[in-house]
């Protein structure tokens, strides 16, 4: 499947990308991320493996664009945050402060 990352079109295929993938550890996820074969990698270090191209010159957008149109599941950044305890009116309350006390 032909994918334009970072300006360069690229021809790839799912076997590929997992052939690729093979040895490679993943590194700690902190943002966006993929699923492949049974590790989830961070997708800026799938795209810098699979382009050649250094993570800078490519957003994550691009590379989860592609690799969800080759059947790859991708996980967003938001998925990784812990649900916070607070409710709705915590958390608005937190965000406005204490009154102020004379």
């Amino acid at each position: 499947m032909r994918c334009v990352i970072a300006r360069f079109p690229f021809d790839l295929l799912k076997t590929e990308v997992q052939d690729a993938m093979k040895g490679i550890t993943p590194e700690p996820v902190t943002g966006e991320s993929v699923l492949i074969g049974r590790r989830q990698y961070p997708v800026k270090q799938v795209g810098e493996i699979i382009t050649r191209q250094d993570r800078r010159d490519f957003t994550a957008g691009e590379v989860t664009r592609a690799l969800i149109r080759l059947g790859f599941v991708c996980r967003p950044a938001a998925a990784l945050v812990p649900p916070t305890a607070l409710t709705p009116l915590q958390t608005a309350s937190a965000l406005l402060g204490h009154p102020a006390r004379a």
